[in-house]
């Protein structure tokens, strides 16, 4: 029986920020010897960080990585073998690495071999793959496709996405006879991407014979994606154990002790196991290193999970309030910023964001405790408690049309959230504007001809005063705009979109409202004088009785139109049927809806180039930087739109004929 203690590690690192990086680096791997452990997997570029973008063209960049690389390989001895994620610059292209590192030396790099460049990814404007079965040596280096012999322990690498694709490394690396796959992984944060994971890595592991071990990074790294941290071991087809997602932590630890004669004698006893070692496409075993693994009693543990992911059935609204809560907090830290600033109107969609950042710092605390999260925020001077009033500033900014509903439910989330509260009135200068705009032109602004206009103004003069109070306080503003809004541009442009960072853009009105009647029932009662409103802008006078959808159409139509259309990437005929099965609204109102939200799709798109940055939390998403582009201008599919028309009105001729 050869027992050995491995270990995975998430780290929380900053593009570029070689300080930070190496220093949380060393912090885990000296965590990981004093527990004993032997290997130890670290995310994928973790020394330079994931989210360079074309900073990774930099020679800069890459020279940097190898530096910081050699400086934290000083920090392994003989009884530690430790991965490190880098890019690198080998024969006149750049790569996607991976170095091993033992005994204060690089044993060598892989080289991924599979580049994610679909979704939010785009490696392969930045890498080269490698191609499978290639090596080469340079000054007594080894690069390419290896694997390790270490201390008789052969070690071999799935890079990310080499364990998302149908011709996975591993067949080759198992083909091999090797005991222990490392995949160091940037896999950013989706709602149920945990479990498509956990099948990977135990497949991985009753498929290839061995020990499986998987890290991720962990946090807001550069600012629209969140990674989980997400970290497991396997073994024999099994999840030994799972680490602490979306921690607040720089670092997680996760170990486990595997058996590597068993998975061996396991593999061997396989009918269908073929070893292969002559084959071109093989890796190249690198020479065997003296490496002398503690011995280990203790059997197999599983780490502790946060209580949530145990099949738990709210669990996306769980990781949403916490992929968001450390997405506000790396945001927060990273940019040095005092807190935020939330126009909060009394509505629904404001009302969430301001939640969002009361149950980020909540759940920080409840982390880091005390003097651990007083050093984490130590640039913005904050030194004492209570600190909700100090990070969350909430502004509610009144006009002619506002109601006092909204005036006294924004006072209620705000008093109940133990933010700072601001009230003011900004119709004495929307009046100004308008009296200017009335002379400039020489003409008399009314609702009948001018409602888009009167509208707008309202919304734009809110901006000023509200980053203000966030230039004043060194804070972040945020933006309230949700993605259905956003799929339709009904929002305006400086006015309810202005803000650092959107975090609700990519969540649709519908999951919003469910999430405060969720949070309403755990903890938060008072939300009940949002949730019992109709959703409104209140930018027109009362006695219009403005609704969104009113103005637009109702909102779970909405959100299905655009999952139709614009996710599944259907027709407005296509749309129009995938509705019209599952609902009984008339043919002549359905295809109005999709009409009404083609064209406003079309010609909105300069919008949703200007919203700011958004967290990327699932495949919905409409932010052109990572994930949905589409031209700003186009034809507004008005041969589509007429192919539905004629479509619709065949199937009334034929409903008459019948």
């Amino acid at each position: 029986m050869k027992l050995i203690k491995v270990g995975a590690a998430s780290l929380n690192q900053i593009p570029l920020d070689w300080d930070h990086n190496t220093k949380n680096i060393i912090d885990v791997i000296e965590r990981a010897k004093a527990e004993n452990i032997s290997i130890l997997c670290l995310p994928e570029m973790c020394i330079s960080g994931y989210g360079c973008e074309d900073a990774f063209l930099s020679l800069n960049t890459i020279n940097k990585s190898r530096e910081m690389a050699e400086i934290i390989a000083e920090h392994t001895d003989k009884k530690i073998v430790v991965s490190l994620g880098l890019p690198f610059y080998h024969e006149g292209a750049i790569y996607n690495a991976v170095c091993l590192i033992a005994n204060r030396k690089i044993l060598g790099y892989v080289f991924k071999q599979n580049l994610a460049g679909d979704g939010i990814h785009y490696e392969p404007r930045w890498f080269k793959e490698w191609p499978k079965g290639k090596w080469s040596f340079d000054n007594d280096e080894s690069y390419g496709d290896l694997i390790f012999n270490v201390g008789d322990v052969r070690i071999g690498f799935e890079i990310c996405e080499d364990a998302w694709t149908a011709d996975r490394p591993g067949s080759r690396l198992a083909a091999m006879a090797v005991d222990v796959i490392l995949n160091p992984s940037a896999s950013h944060f989706a709602f149920g991407k945990h479990e498509i994971r956990k099948r990977l890595v135990a497949e991985g592991s009753r498929a290839f014979g061995c020990a499986y071990i998987y890290s991720n990074l962990l946090g807001n790294e550069s600012g629209r994606v969140i990674y989980d941290g997400d970290c497991m071991i396997a073994s024999e087809g099994k999840i030994l154990t799972y680490g602490k997602r979306l921690s607040f932590q720089d670092n997680t630890l996760t170990s486990a002790v595997i058996d590597i004669d068993q998975n061996r004698i396991n593999r061997a006893r396989t009918v269908s196991y073929r070893p292969n070692h002559d084959s071109e496409d093989m890796p190249w075993e690198s020479p065997k290193m003296r490496f002398n693994f503690p011995e280990i009693t203790e059997t197999a543990k599983c780490d502790s999970e946060l209580p949530w992911e145990l099949n738990d059935p709210e669990l996306k609204m769980e990781e949403f309030t916490r992929a968001e809560g450390l997405g506000l907090w790396d945001y927060m830290r990273k940019s040095k910023s005092t807190g935020f600033v939330v126009s909060l109107s009394g509505g629904c969609d404001s009302a969430v964001v301001a939640c969002l950042v009361r149950k980020m710092i909540h759940e920080a605390l409840m982390e880091l405790r005390g003097p651990q999260f007083l050093k984490k925020i130590e640039y913005s001077g904050i030194k004492k408690f209570p600190v909700f009033d100090k990070l969350l500033t909430c502004v509610y900014q009144e006009s002619s049309n506002s109601s006092q509903t909204t005036s006294h439910a924004a006072e209620i989330v705000a008093t109940n959230l133990k933010a700072r509260f601001i009230r003011f009135n900004i119709t004495p200068i929307i009046i100004s504007y308008e009296t200017m705009i009335s002379e400039a032109l020489q003409m008399h602004l009314t609702w009948e001809n001018n409602d888009i206009a009167l509208q707008n103004i309202q919304a734009r003069v809110r901006a000023p005063g509200v980053w203000m109070i966030a230039n004043i306080k060194n804070a972040l503003l945020l933006a309230t705009s949700n993605r259905s809004e956003a799929a339709v541009g009904y929002a305006t442009m400086d006015g309810d979109t202005c803000g650092g960072l959107s975090p609700i853009a990519g969540i649709d009105k519908a999951f919003l409202i469910n999430w405060l009647h969720w949070m309403q029932g755990k903890e938060m009662d008072f939300l009940s004088c949002v949730i019992n409103q109709k959703p409104t802008a209140e930018l027109r006078p009362a006695e219009q009785e403005q609704t969104d959808e009113k103005d637009l159409m109702p909102y779970p139509i909405l959100d299905a139109i655009e999952k139709a259309m614009i996710r599944d990437k259907k027709s407005p005929v296509e749309t129009f049927l995938s509705i019209k099965m599952s609902t009984n609204i008339d043919n002549d109102i359905l295809r109005d809806y999709v009409i009404k939200f083609v064209r406003l799709w079309s010609r909105n798109q300069w919008k949703r180039e200007r919203y700011a940055p958004s967290f990327h939390l699932d495949d919905e998403n409409l932010d052109p930087k990572t994930w949905c582009r589409y031209p700003i201008l186009s034809s507004g599919c008005e041969v589509e739109i007429r192919e539905l028309i004629e479509y619709v009105k065949t199937l009334s001729d034929i409903s008459q004929s019948s």
